[in-house]
This record gives structure tokens, sequence and C-alpha cells, in this order.
């Protein structure tokens, strides 16, 4: 890359890093770059400074400003310490959760970040070991916490680490916090860190926390006669090296399955994934080994957990007896179909019972939450806006259930982010209820298109990568709002979304107010035939996502195929309308 001046200012960034208020090891690192003649890898790492955003950080291991290291958690530590000072400046002791999952680093990073919390004067509970997320969602509540951490990047790969960050409620954190955290982060320089910390303020936790956890898992349970009865199930499941391997095999136990088969390549700790291209549920690829083992067991079902334990992914056999994926959108809707089903067949439904889904997943469920006189709430993507649904009518409704259609679901309100613990959990029930029947999980699937309709959603992502990609997602998100499309797939739409500015109109022009917390770069547009289409930039990548749900009618489970494949040339006729 021959850019000068920018070569000047990361080389001028770089040598900051050589002073010794860093260690010998970054210095190293910086140093090998400074000497390389190519200055790709200099460049990517300091061209900017790696930024505390609402959910934390994330990024790519290595010395830099734009990289995960010590100094980077360390100042995102800090930051957080200094702004619960503030916040809490009257209590006597301000506590929080540490907790950490299976990657390279994640435990050095968490140790390191509990010294700088308790350098600052605050307890610390540390988990002696790898962890799932919601446990530490969990823990935060448990212990009467004001904020706790993870160090995970999720499903993202080998070479990424990341920082989430929670409140007192175990939810990732919202405004007004979320920006008085940044604010307090962007301050922070490395003479600033703490780094020294206060054992006597580092109190470390595990096997009695999970068991408290799996208790509490255990009591979501709505139908366990059926397991009682179905408790030969044949489970596969693999937690691809990470952190589910600690508590669903207890937790699967605990609710009475007794034929739980993990993969033994991938219960072993590894922050390389060394048996996957990627440890991410959602791909095929991640979940070919556990396949592989159902076919040679004859198992019923097929489950997968991300590496920090929050995501589930799952596979079935279909009425050809042949191994097929459960995308994020159907996992969504079987797990609410259940809940609400089950609920109602075992008198456990209440009046003022709800359910969340966010946006951009299924409207299908709003057809089975309706018919079943059920309130379901729409919520932004991410699980900390369900968390709020859930805190604002704590003490008030009940919340029975909640997910998003990339992989995530809830079932239970004494954790508040996605869990793939109580997941696994409900879904091993769910298969035991449909073998108890005669059935299976794709049987379930099937008779919920015929009783409420089919439904076929498909996310496009259009990547722009660089400065002018983000310039031309922009002008692509003008240009819609400023010409709106009057037909999509040839049915005309009907009714507009505009989460930005939190109006919806339809198509005589009539416009009223959107009740949302806040403003989000969507759109939404729904045609006469029941297409709906949403529009936003991602928020973590150089790219525009479109997310199409086409709607049809199954007479029969053996009317799937027909439905599908009609379902698809209304997709192409979509993405056609749209230019993607």
């Amino acid at each position: 890359m021959e850019n000068k001046e920018l070569i000047k200012q990361v080389t001028e960034k770089a040598e900051k890093w050589l002073t010794p208020a860093y260690d010998a090891e970054i210095q190293a690192e910086v140093k090998r770059m400074l000497e390389n003649p190519d200055k790709t890898e200099l460049i990517d790492s300091f061209y900017k400074d790696l930024e505390f955003g609402t959910g934390g950080l994330r990024g790519i291991m290595g010395a830099g400003t734009n990289r995960i290291n010590i100094y980077t958690v360390g100042a995102a530590t800090q930051g957080l310490s200094n702004y619960l000072n503030k916040c809490f400046a009257g209590k006597d002791q301000i506590s929080v959760v540490v907790g950490f999952d299976c990657r390279n680093n994640s435990d050095k990073y968490a140790k390191i970040s509990a010294d700088i919390f308790s350098a600052n004067g605050i307890k610390v509970y540390l988990f002696d070991d790898l962890r799932p997320t919601p446990e530490v969602s969990f823990a935060i509540r448990h212990f009467g916490c004001q904020s706790g951490i993870n160090i995970t990047a999720s499903h993202n790969p080998r070479e990424y680490n990341g920082y989430k960050a929670y409140w007192d409620d175990g939810a990732q954190v919202l405004s007004p916090h979320d920006n008085g955290i940044i604010e307090e982060v962007n301050k922070v320089t490395v003479a600033d860190i703490k780094f020294k910390g206060n054992h006597d303020l580092i109190q470390v936790i595990g096997k009695d926390v999970d068991q408290l956890y799996l208790d509490m898992v255990h009591s979501i349970s709505i139908d366990p006669e059926v397991i009682k009865r179905q408790k030969d199930l044949s489970i596969v499941y693999t937690p691809l090296h990470g952190a589910g391997r600690v508590l669903i095999p207890d937790s699967l136990k605990e609710w009475g399955f007794e034929n739980v088969n993990c993969v033994p390549e991938q219960m072993i700790k590894d922050g390389n994934f060394p048996t996957v291209v990627s440890p991410n549920p959602e791909n095929a690829e991640a979940l070919s080994m556990a396949i592989a083992l159902a076919k040679k067991i004859d198992a019923d079902i097929v489950m997968a957990s991300d590496p920090d334990a929050d995501r589930v992914g799952m596979a079935c056999k279909d009425s050809k007896g042949e191994w097929v994926l459960i995308n994020g959108n159907q996992t969504c809707l079987i797990f609410l179909y259940y809940i609400i089903k089950n609920r109602i067949a075992m008198g456990k439904m209440k009046s003022n019972d709800f359910i969340v889904k966010t946006i951009v997943t299924t409207e299908l469920i709003k057809v089975v939450a309706d018919k079943n006189k059920v309130e379901m709430r729409d919520s932004y993507t991410g699980f900390k806006w369900i968390a709020r649904e859930i805190r604002l009518s704590e003490g008030k409704q009940q919340y029975i259930g909640g997910g998003e259609e990339s992989y995530g679901f809830l079932a239970e309100d004494f954790v508040r982010d996605k869990d793939a613990v109580s997941a696994c959990s409900l879904l091993a029930e769910i298969c035991a209820w449909a073998k108890d029947q005669g059935k299976t999980l794709y049987d379930v699937l099937m008779d919920i298109y015929v009783e409420y309709g089919y439904s076929k959603e498909t996310t496009v992502n259009v990547v722009k990568p660089g400065k002018s990609g983000a310039e031309e997602i922009k002008a692509m998100m003008d240009n819609f709002r400023a010409n709106p499309p009057k037909e999509i797939g040839g049915s005309a739409v009907s009714l507009i979304k505009d989460y930005q500015t939190l109006k919806q109109m339809d198509a005589t022009g009539k416009a009223i107010e959107l009740d949302m917390p806040e403003s989000s770069n969507v759109l939404q547009y729904f045609t006469e035939d029941g297409t709906k289409i949403s529009v936003r930039p991602s928020g973590t990548e150089p790219k525009i996502k479109f997310y199409i749900e086409v709607k049809g009618e199954m007479e029969c489970p053996k009317c799937y195929v027909g439905a599908d494949a009609e379902a698809e040339k209304k997709v192409e006729a979509v993405r056609k309308s749209l230019g993607i």
C-alpha cells in the first residue's frame, strides 16, 4: 500500500508502543511490523483505534490500537471501572462478574480485567474456568452486581477475541449507560490503567454457581413426564470446542435425558477450533462431525452451541430420513410454538404472558401468537432489546420466551441474554414430545406450516468494503428513503416502516408513529401478498443486509417441496425488483 501520509501516521502511532509503558512481547511485535517492508499489517493494526461500541469490543488479537490485546482490553476495563465508580459513588461495595470462553488469551484477558476492577476498589466474582455467556448474566443477577463482562468473540473466527459488557440487570448495556461507558473508555490512556490488582477483592467462583444456574434452567421444563417416557431419546451434541462443554451435557442429564452422545474431538477446549473452518453453528460445515456421528448411531437430534454457548444450531431428519439443518427463523418459531401450545395444554399459560421477537424475525410467530391469544412484542435486533422488554414488564407480566433469526433464544427471565444451555435442554424436550407422538422435529415444523401457513426467509448480504463502500451503502439507504418502491416481486407495497424517522406509512400516504425506544437505520416494506423485506446496514461489517420473507400455503406435510419451490420463485422476483 503506497499511501505515504497514512504510513507516516501509523508509524508515529506505532512508535509510541515502543516505550516502557508497553511490555516486551508487545514491543517486539510492533518492532517486527515497523521493520517489515510490507506495511499492510502495520496499517491494519494502527490506522484506527478499536472502538468500544454498545456491545463492547470485538477484533483480531495482536499488537496495535486496532487490535485486541491487554492494553485495549485494559482501557475498556479501566473506563468501565471509572464509570461504575461515578454511577454508584454512594454504594459501600460495587461488584462485577468476570467470565471468559475457550478462545486463545480469553483467560489471560479475564484475569487482567479482574485485577484492574479490583485495583479500582471493585469486588470481582471471577469464574475459575470457561463458562457460557448466559451463566455470566445469571451470576450478575444472583450476586446483585452492578456490572459484568465476558471475554469472548462469540462465533467469530479463531483470530478474534472480544469483550461483552453487562449492566446490573444481567443484560448488555443500553442507553444512557452505553454512551457513558464509551465516553469514559475513550478518555483512558495507557498510563491510567491500574494493572496491579487487589486480590482481597477477587473471589473465585465455579461449581456452586453452576448448580444454582442448572437448577433454575431445569425449572423451565414444561412437560417433565414426556421426558420420563422418552428418556432414551438419542441426542448428539457438540460444543465446537467451547464453553457449552462445561454445562450443556450436565443440563441435559438433569432434565432426565440418558442417551447424550457428545462429539469427542470437539469436547476438547481449544481456541484454535481445529476441527472446523469457523465455530459458527449457523454453518452446515460446523455441524458435519456431529451429523456424521448422528448417522452412525441413528440419533434423533443434533445440536451445537457456539464458543460462548449463547446460540444453538440444530439438525434433524426430514421425511426421507436425510439430515437437514433447521435455520434461525425456524428455530425461534419451533421454540415459541412449543412453549405456547404446551403451556396451554398443561394449564400453565396466564392471560398476561408475553413473547418477544426481533423485527427481522419471521412474522409467522405473530400468526401463532395471535391465533393462541398470546401477546407478542417486536424489538430491535440484539438480545439487549428483548431484555429491555422483560425489564419493563417485571412484576406485571410474565415473559415466556423470545428470540431472533440469528439462532439466539431465551426461554427464561433469570438470564437476560440468549442462552444455549436452556435452549438445548428445551429442544431435547420438544424432540421427546414429538417422539412421544411418533413424530420428529421435522414433522413438528411441517405441522406448524400446515396449521399457520408456509413462510420462507432468506437473508442477502451485499458487501461493500472500505470508505467508498460505506458511502455506497449510505447512498443505497438514502435512495430507498427518497424513492420507496411501489411494488416488490409483482406485489404492491401496502406498508412502509422507517425506524430512523419512527414513522410507518400505508398505501394511502397516512403516517402514524412507531412505538420504539429509539431510532434505528432500518427500513421495512410489506406487500399485499404478505411479503416482508427489511433493509439495514450491518453495525459490525461492511455490508448492507436484506431480510426477505415470503408467504405461501401448505395443505399437507407432503406439500412442502411444492410450497418451498413456489416461495423460492417469489424470493427471486423480490431480489430482481430490489436489484440484489
